[in-house]
């Protein structure tokens, strides 16, 4: 990527000077290719260039309405440049998708975009909900016509639970429309981004009623605005729902209905129907209904490697640039990076972007195998790519949140300006533990799947890929002897899931052979049960990691090298982190655990040299990273001094509020 032409700081220099590898091999891992690379950084440049975009005061100085008024302007201008390379056949939904959330996204949007809902929820709900006549009318109108849309499913006193939500659409045969109604406060809408003051169009989950029944959540698209004058429809309430941790600039929003009525048409039917009888036709597979949740929760994987990688790029430059304290008191005060310690709270958290990396292309891949497979009614694959969104969003919006926390400590008190982007980033993360699904009822979910699996083995039953490692367990075959290698690591990660998975199933059927109710006995056995479905996802991610790098034939030495070396860092740092459960359930003894952590001491010493090479691969602008700490040329303290001299404060040496307040109150106290 183009830089800025700048006197690069030296200490920055020299670690690239002595990285063993070529970081561009780094930039072609996470793009796919060359030319992938090619494309991604003109595409990038092509809206960095544009002076349009670009803000002269920083929108942490703004209010939160100037804040929303800006980002709408800005998403305009995004948007007629889509369109412009849509005109000449060079964007595609992945180019919106990087634009409005992925890397380019905290460029143009550093506290989200209105919009976002818009391309990340409300189209690809027609994608997967609507019949082809809906999609035919409501597609063409959502992409280049005047419908701006959201998806309007959590409620204020309803979320990750769907079958509470309580907005009704009851179905009327006389004038074959349904009836929308938000019959108690907390079922009204709160969240949905771009909801308050901008979209006029949304997807509302609400529960049907038909015939008298009740026939669960369904989908309806709902016009909220005149789409010419932008008023409410009479029997919408809506607006704002305020100041937030982070993402201040999407808009979120309320919707209450009092007896609005839209055509039967408008009930998304490419599963389930409504005939105009009111005769209500029901799909063939239920969970066709959660298509949408799944999508986003895998795309979600690519989101948060996005502000992982960001956050790991400016703390490894500022650990290179600043320098504290004395290893040797007769040396020189030492870069930060040198610390063993501050190498731990860092490197892992490099690792972690690669595992995240390979176990969310892998998932990509397969949500795009099933698609394929239900497009053939074939719907075998869906209970394993569900569970596995589930878990996976969990866990690795836990570990990025946390991570990113944990970089944000490793930069000092620095770290805690917003001029660091760490803040930011945070708070973009740590949004993500509880939209899409709460991060403990989505390990729930799993953990259904995981011990439903867990009879199919005892059963002697063939499983998924994904849990196959519970075969071994269900018949009771010894775990190899330790031998501190990363196959047999891998092999105690398997061992660990497993049981978690065997006693959390074992504890449940007790509690039910006990007379405990089942809803009960599974309330009583939640915490195994979150805890078996998080050791899942963490056996998935490590020999999803581990598969990427023994297929990297291609790539140079040095570089498989280090990628060797950043999987067993992940592999080693969970396993000591968890080393209790290892202790437990694999092979590892007590004696193993001090050989595994001098291994984690060479490995973090190993992969010093080659980080800056490593985090430069990410590939970031400056305009992009947003971050005073973590510029490509390392010149923070100037930087930082540049970004205080924004602050409107200082832009009058005494400001009116002295004569106002201080100078009355300094008089009175003489």
């Amino acid at each position: 990527m183009k830089q800025q032409k700048m006197v690069v700081n030296k200490d920055l220099q020299y670690e690239r000077s002595r990285c063993t590898f070529d970081p561009v091999e780094v930039t072609y891992f996470f793009d796919g290719s060359a030319e992938k690379t090619r494309k991604r950084r003109d595409q990038e440049q092509y809206f960095l260039d544009d002076l349009v975009l670009k803000e002269n005061l920083a929108m942490k100085y703004k209010s939160h309405k100037e804040l929303y008024e800006d980002n709408v302007r800005i998403t305009r201008n995004v948007i007629h440049k889509i369109r412009e390379l849509q005109r000449s056949g060079k964007a595609d939904i992945d180019l919106i998708t990087n634009i409005l959330v992925e890397r380019l996204g905290t460029a143009l949007f550093e506290d989200g975009t209105p919009m976002l809902l818009h391309y990340a929820m409300f189209l690809p709900a027609f994608a997967g909900q609507a019949n082809s006549e809906q999609q035919a009318y409501w597609l063409n109108r959502a992409w280049a016509g005047d419908v701006i849309g959201t998806y309007a499913q959590t409620e204020l006193g309803h979320g990750t639970f769907l079958r509470g939500l309580e907005t009704t659409a009851t179905y009327d045969p006389e004038t074959k429309e349904f009836v929308l109604n938000s019959p108690t406060l907390t079922s009204y809408k709160w969240w949905p981004g771009g909801l308050g003051h901008t979209a006029n169009h949304a997807i509302v989950v609400a529960q049907l009623y038909t015939q008298g029944e009740c026939r669960g959540i369904h989908l309806f698209v709902v016009q909220l605005r005149d789409v010419e004058t932008h008023e409410p429809l009479k029997g919408i309430v809506i607006g704002e729902i305020g100041t937030k941790l982070g993402m201040n600039g999407v808009n979120n929003g309320f919707l209450g209905f009092r007896d609005f009525r839209i055509p039967r048409e408008n009930m998304l039917m490419k599963n389930s129907k409504v005939l105009e009888d009111g005769t209500y036709v029901k799909s063939t597979n239920d969970k066709l209904k959660y298509g949408t949740m799944v999508f986003i929760r895998v795309r979600l994987l690519r989101l948060l490697l996005n502000y992982l990688t960001k956050a790991v790029t400016i703390a490894v430059r500022y650990s290179v640039v600043r320098r504290q304290g004395q290893i040797n008191p007769d040396q020189p005060e030492v870069q930060i990076l040198d610390y063993a310690t501050q190498q731990y709270k860092i490197f892992p958290h490099i690792a972690t972007c690669f595992a995240i990396k390979a176990t969310a292309s892998w998932v990509w891949n397969m949500f795009y195998t099933v698609q394929k497979q239900l497009r053939q009614a074939n719907h075998e694959k869906i209970p394993e790519l569900h569970s596995l969104s589930c878990c996976l969003k969990a866990v690795v919006s836990a570990d990025t949140a946390a991570g990113i926390e944990q970089l944000r400590l490793s930069c000092g008190g620095h770290g805690y300006m917003t001029a660091s982007n760490l803040p930011g980033l945070y708070g973009l993360a740590t949004a993500v533990c509880t939209y899409e699904g709460e991060n403990t009822v989505l390990l729930l979910q799993t953990a259904k799947y995981l011990v439903k699996s867990w009879k199919q083995a005892m059963n002697g039953e063939p499983l998924p890929d994904s849990v196959e490692y519970l075969n071994e367990a269900a018949k009771g075959v010894k775990h190899r002897r330790w031998s501190n290698d990363l196959e047999c690591l891998i092999d105690a990660y398997d061992a660990v899931a497993a049981g978690f998975v065997r006693s959390a199933a074992e504890h449940l059927d007790r509690r039910i052979r006990d007379g405990v109710p089942m809803e009960e006995a599974w309330n009583q056995t939640g915490i195994e049960l979150a805890q078996c479905a998080e050791a899942h996802a963490r056996v998935f991610i490590v020999k999803t990691f581990a598969k990427a790098v023994k297929q990297l034939n291609s790539k140079s030495e040095e570089f498989r090298q280090v990628m060797f070396q950043l999987c067993e860092l992940y592999i080693v740092y969970w396993a000591l982190r968890n080393v209790g459960n290892f202790l437990r359930f694999s092979s590892m003894q007590k004696e193993h655990v001090e050989t595994l952590h001098s291994r984690l001491e060479y490995l973090l010493t190993t992969i010093r040299r080659n980080a800056v090479g490593i985090v430069d691969g990410f590939d970031f602008d400056d305009h992009i990273l947003c971050s005073a700490l973590g510029a490509y040329d390392g010149n923070v303290y100037e930087r930082l001094f540049q970004d205080a001299m924004k602050n409107p404060l200082n832009r009058e040496t005494v400001n009116i509020s002295f004569e106002k307040y201080l100078k009355p109150f300094l008089k009175s106290n003489l």
